[in-house]
C-alpha cells in the first residue's frame, strides 16, 4: 500500500499500507491473534453534491486553468522519505505475484464487540441470488463541464503503434510508419527531463502483448501543455494492453480509452503528479491483488471507466492528495471494493456505481503503516472526501463506511442490498501499524503525526462526517444480518501515539434526512450501549436517529432496483420527500503539526447523478 518498487524490481506491496481486509475464512485466525496481539482492539464491522469547491491550496481548478508543475513536484518532494523494500534477486523479471502478508488486525465484517451479547438471536440468512443489473454503457464521447478533468490545448508529438503491421524501424510519425511495440515508443520519450513538448502514443485498434510492453514506465515528467498520452485512436476499447502499466515518478500522464488486461493487477502508480484514467476498462480477472493502485500521489483522476476482477480491491489509493474518482462501474472484488487511506485527502468520489463488493462497498479510511504516510496528512486516514450521487449494490459487508475520517461527506447515495453478512453502513476507527520501518515511523511520530513505531491497533478517530439524504433499500428477501449501522464506541490509544484518549469514531457524527428500509421493526440501530452514538452524544444518539430519519417507515419506491434502475418513482416515496440541508464543514479543529491544507466547506451538491439540477436541498438518493 505504500512503497511498491525499487529501481526496477517489484518489491512486495505487503507493508505499502498495512492492515489489510480479511475475507470470512480468515476470521477466526485473525480474532485470536487479535487477542493475542492487541487485547483492546475494537473489532469493528464492515462499511458512503455538486462536487465541493476545490481547496486554495490545489494548483489546478477543474475549469483548465494552467498550473505549474513544479508545484506538483513540490506536494511528493515535501513528504518525508518512503523507506524502500529490499529488492528481489531477480532484478530483471516481471513483476511476479506478491509474497501473502501475515494476517493483522483490520477493519472487517464481524459483530461489534460487546461485554454481554443482545438479548435476539443473530439471523442466519441465506443469501439472495443476485440478477445482474444491465450496465448502463459508458460514454465515449468527451466529458464536459466543470466534473471532469479539462486537459486543455496540449503540445505533442504523435507516435503511432501497430501491433501486427508496424515495425520498430520506422518513424512512428503516422499510421503506415507505426512502430510496432508500446515500449519502443516509450523509448523515444525522454526521460528524467521535464518536457519542452509532450508526446502521443496512438495505439492503433488491436491487443498488445506483454512481452512488447515497458516492464517500467518511470521517470517521463510531462507538463500541463507538453503531457504524455496514451491513446486508443481508433476509439475506447479498440486497444487492449495485456500487461499491466507500473508506473513511477511520472506527472502529466494520461491514458484515454486504453484497456487493461494482464489477467493481474492493472495499474500501479507511486510518486505521481496529474495522472487521467479515462474510458477504460481495467480488469484483473480475479487474480489481481488490487486492480488499480495508487500510492504516494497527487492529482490522480479516474473517470468513465470499468474496474473489476481483483482478489482484494478494485481501487486502492494511499497518501493521495486531490482528484476524483467519477463515473466509473467498480466491482467484483472480494475485500473492499475501493478505499482511499493512508492520509488521502482533498478526493471526490461520485456518480460511480459500485457492486459484488465482500467486505464493503467504499470507505474514506482504513488501516495504513504509518511509515507509508505523506507530510503533512500524518494524522487522519482520510481527509476531505466527498463521496456523492453513486449507487451501491450487492455487498456482503457495508455499503458504505468511514475509518479514521475527518470532514467526511457522504450523502445523496442510493445504497440496495447492502450488508447480507454484517450491516449497512459504518463508522469506526481507522488502524495504525509500523510495518517494521521503525525509524521512518520514529520520525513520523517526532513530527506530529498519529503512531507509534510498534505493533498495530485500530484508534484513529472520526471527526465531523455527515451521512445525509441518503436511501439504503434492502427489499423483501435482502437485510442486513445484524444491524442498520455500526458505530464504534470510544477506545483508550497507544500513550505514545499522540492521539488523545478516549478516541472516539462519533465525534460530530450527523446521521439527517436518510431513507431507510430494513428489515423489520426489530432491527437493531447499531448504536448505544458499548457502541457510539450513546444517549448523551448531542448529534447522534437513539432517539435523533429515528426523528431525523426514515427508519422501516416509508419503504422507497424506485423504478426497477433489480434490474438496475435505481431513479424514483415520480410521484413515489422517495421524490415527494425533501433532502436535509446539510451543514457546512469547518477546518478549524484539524491537527496543527504538522499543519494540513483547508478543504472544502461547502457541502452543497446542486446537481444529481444524472446531471439534472437539485431544486434547494432535492430528495434523498443518487437521482
Amino acid at each position: 500500500d505504500g512503497s511498491g518498487r525499487d529501481r526496477g524490481v517489484v518489491a512486495s506491496r505487503r507493508g505499502q499500507g498495512g492492515l489489510r481486509g480479511v475475507r470470512r475464512k480468515e476470521l477466526p485466525v485473525v480474532m485470536r491473534l487479535a487477542s493475542i496481539a492487541i487485547a483492546s482492539m475494537l473489532a469493528a464491522a464492515a462499511c458512503m453534491g455538486a462536487p465541493p469547491s476545490r481547496p486554495a491550496s490545489d494548483p489546478i481548478a477543474l475549469s483548465g486553468a494552467a498550473a505549474r508543475a513544479d508545484v506538483a513536484a513540490a506536494v511528493i518532494a515535501a513528504a518525508p522519505a518512503i523507506p524502500r523494500p529490499t529488492p528481489r534477486p531477480t532484478a530483471t523479471a516481471k513483476p511476479t505475484p506478491r509474497p501473502t502478508a501475515t494476517p493483522k488486525a483490520t477493519p472487517t465484517p464481524t459483530p461489534r464487540p460487546t461485554a454481554t451479547p443482545k438479548a435476539k438471536a443473530t439471523p442466519t440468512l441465506t443469501p439472495t441470488p443476485k440478477p445482474t443489473p444491465t450496465p448502463t454503457p459508458m460514454p465515449t464521447s468527451p466529458p464536459t463541464g466543470p466534473d471532469r478533468y479539462v486537459i486543455g490545448t496540449v503540445n505533442v508529438t504523435d507516435i503511432w503503434v501497430d501491433p501486427v503491421h508496424g515495425s520498430d524501424a520506422d518513424s512512428g510519425s503516422s499510421r503506415s510508419q507505426a512502430l510496432r511495440t508500446v515500449a519502443a515508443a516509450w523509448g523515444r520519450i525522454p526521460a528524467s527531463t521535464t518536457l519542452g513538448k509532450g508526446f502521443r502514443l496512438q495505439l492503433v485498434a488491436g491487443t498488445y502483448p506483454a512481452a512488447d510492453l515497458p516492464s517500467y514506465w518511470e521517470h517521463r515528467w510531462g507538463t500541463r501543455q507538453n503531457p504524455v498520452i496514451l491513446n486508443a485512436v481508433d476509439g475506447p476499447h479498440t486497444a487492449t494492453l495485456r500487461g499491466d502499466l507500473n508506473v513511477f515518478d511520472a506527472r502529466y500522464l494520461y491514458v484515454i480509452g486504453v484497456d487493461i488486461a494482464p489477467g493481474g493487477d492493472a495499474f500501479h502508480c507511486e510518486r505521481c503528479s496529474y495522472v487521467l484514467l479515462r474510458f477504460m476498462a481495467l480488469s484483473g480477472a480475479g487474480a489481481a491483488q488490487e486492480t488499480i493502485k495508487v500510492n504516494q500521489s497527487d492529482h490522480l483522476y479516474i473517470e468513465d471507466s470499468d474496474i473489476a476482477g481483483a482478489y482484494e480491491n478494485a481501487i486502492d489509493f494511499v497518501a493521495v492528495q486531490y482528484g476524483h474518482i467519477r463515473g466509473n462501474r467498480i466491482h467484483a472484488a472480494e475485500d473492499w471494493c475501493a478505499y482511499v487511506k493512508g492520509g488521502s485527502a482533498y478526493l471526490i468520489v461520485s456518480e460511480n456505481e459500485i457492486y459484488d463488493c465482500g467486505t464493503g462497498g467504499f470507505t474514506a479510511g482504513q488501516g495504513t503503516g504509518f511509515e507509508f504516510m505523506t507530510s503533512p496528512w500524518l494524522h487522519y486516514e482520510a481527509y476531505g472526501i466527498s463521496i456523492t450521487n453513486n449507487v451501491i449494490h450487492d455487498t456482503e459487508g457495508a455499503g458504505l463506511g468511514v475509518n479514521g475520517g475527518y470532514d467526511i461527506l457522504l450523502a445523496y447515495n442510493t445504497l440496495y442490498r447492502v450488508g447480507s453478512r454484517s450491516h449497512a453502513v459504518e463508522f469506526v476507527h481507522g488502524a495504525r501499524s509500523c510495518d517494521g520501518a521503525t525509524a521512518a515511523c520514529a520520525q513520523r511520530r517526532a513530527a506530529g503525526g498519529w503512531g507509534t513505531t510498534a505493533g498495530g491497533a485500530q484508534y484513529i478517530p472520526d471527526r465531523h462526517v455527515y451521512f445525509y439524504d441518503n436511501v439504503v433499500y434492502n427489499p423483501a428477501g435482502s437485510r442486513t444480518a445484524w444491524s442498520h449501522f455500526a458505530v464504534a464506541g470510544s477506545v483508550t490509544p497507544p500513550a505514545d501515539s499522540g492521539v488523545a484518549g478516549p478516541s472516539q469514531a462519533d465525534a460530530d457524527l450527523r446521521i439527517v434526512g436518510n431513507i431507510i428500509w430494513n428489515g423489520d421493526a426489530s432491527m437493531d440501530l447499531g448504536v448505544g450501549g458499548d457502541a457510539g452514538c450513546a444517549d448523551t452524544n448531542p448529534t447522534c444518539n437513539a432517539a435523533q436517529l429515528r426523528a431525523d430519519n426514515a427508519i422501516n417507515t416509508v419503504e422507497p419506491e424506485l423504478q426497477d432496483p433489480a434490474h438496475g434502475d435505481f431513479r424514483p418513482v415520480l410521484g413515489g416515496t422517495v421524490a415527494t420527500r425533501p433532502g436535509a440541508p446539510i451543514p457546512s464543514f469547518s477546518w478549524s479543529d484539524v491537527p496543527a503539526t504538522p499543519a494540513v491544507p483547508a478543504g472544502a466547506t461547502d457541502n452543497h451538491v446542486p446537481r444529481n447523478r444524472a446531471g439534472e439540477p437539485r431544486a434547494g436541498w432535492g430528495v434523498p438518493g443518487a437521482y
